[in-house]
């Protein structure tokens, strides 16, 4: 066989990753969860969230992805037991790990404009950017850009911005 009919092979484990891209193409999720927290300053918690989800049967894909990334717990969905959740919620493990892997092998999601806007988010976090009424606004607005421009959120965009930037007191009841 000449150099040129030569396909080139991909390792074991560069295998798995590809595979792994696969499955959270499919499976996976990466969000901005912003919950309401009546003592901070902004009135909200925000903070960078990924996930990839299986029924329970397909545990070993979880462990695939927990073995990748080297961090991660694997648990049931809340509300509902047969379905597992593999979850990384550390800000600095998503920004170290998960970022660069989704950089590589996500090249070619559908999502991936969705994936620009959380490495965008990620990078403001790491600014401190959240720290500010305003940072924190322009997080919240890539977070409701993504995944279908936030149709799953609780609150409308509007609600959340003016709370954060109205210059929300702690434990004070909200203004009508």
């Amino acid at each position: 066989m000449g150099a040129d009919n030569q396909q080139e092979r991909l390792s074991s484990e560069e295998q798995k990753r590809w595979f792994l891209a696969g499955v959270i193409e499919g499976e996976g999720s990466m969000c901005i969860s912003i919950k309401r927290h009546p003592s901070h300053t902004c009135g909200f918690y925000v903070d960078p969230e990924f996930f990839v989800y299986q029924h329970r049967n397909r545990r070993a894909l979880l462990e695939l992805a927990q073995e990748i990334f080297g961090t991660g717990r694997i648990g049931p969905k809340s509300g509902n037991p047969d379905v597992l959740v593999y979850s990384i919620t550390s800000r600095r493990s998503i920004s170290e790990k998960v970022m660069p892997f989704l950089e590589r092998y996500m090249i070619y999601s559908a999502r991936r404009a969705d994936i620009m806007r959380y490495a965008e988010a990620l990078l403001l976090f790491e600014a401190g950017a959240h720290r500010t009424r305003e940072g924190l606004a322009e997080v919240v607005r890539l977070a409701y850009s993504m995944n279908h421009d936030g149709k799953q959120r609780q609150r409308p965009l509007r609600e959340v911005l003016d709370r954060i930037l109205r210059g929300h007191t702690p434990d004070a009841p909200a203004k009508a």
